[in-house]
């Protein structure tokens, strides 16, 4: 998704979810700014430690406690249910006050029926906005125009 929403390679791709273990910065030019995109290791699906698990939120509280952060972009694959640590990440961010776009990925995986339905789910279930949720996918590019607007009007 970060490959497809800056519209060029910038992070390598693996074909297993959970593989990202430290955070990873990517220096974004857009004149007359520079933005920088950091890439956080997931929470539902890395096969880690306990410690490394702890490590991982300590990072992230971090990074969200951070003064200058513009906003938060937040993956949720669209085809499963918000999970234990959707929520607690949910509450995470609301606690913070930090501002949170989230991105319904690989929509492409499912109906537009069904994709209606998930998104739904997803924003009742986690108690966004309607305009904090963008179904996206990188395979076929839906929502990626609508992804990077809200992006920019959340860093603006």
């Amino acid at each position: 998704m970060i490959n497809a929403l800056v519209g060029r390679r910038i992070a390598k791709v693996s074909g297993t979810p959970g593989k990202t273990r430290a955070m990873n910065v990517f220096e974004i030019p857009v004149t007359p700014r520079t933005y920088y995109l950091i890439d956080l290791p997931g929470y539902g699906y890395a096969r880690v430690s306990k410690t490394e698990r702890t490590a991982f939120n300590n990072l992230l509280r971090h990074v969200v406690a951070r003064p200058r952060l513009s906003g938060v972009v937040w993956l949720l694959d669209i085809r499963h249910d918000p999970s234990t640590g959707d929520k607690d990440m949910q509450d995470l961010l609301a606690g913070t006050g930090a501002r949170v776009l989230a991105a319904a990925t690989k929509s492409d995986k499912l109906s537009r029926t069904r994709r209606v339905e998930h998104a739904l789910a997803l924003r009742q279930s986690l108690g966004l906005d309607e305009d904090q949720l963008v179904v996206t996918s990188a395979q076929t590019k839906e929502g990626l125009d609508e992804l990077r607007e809200a992006v920019t009007a959340l860093v603006s």
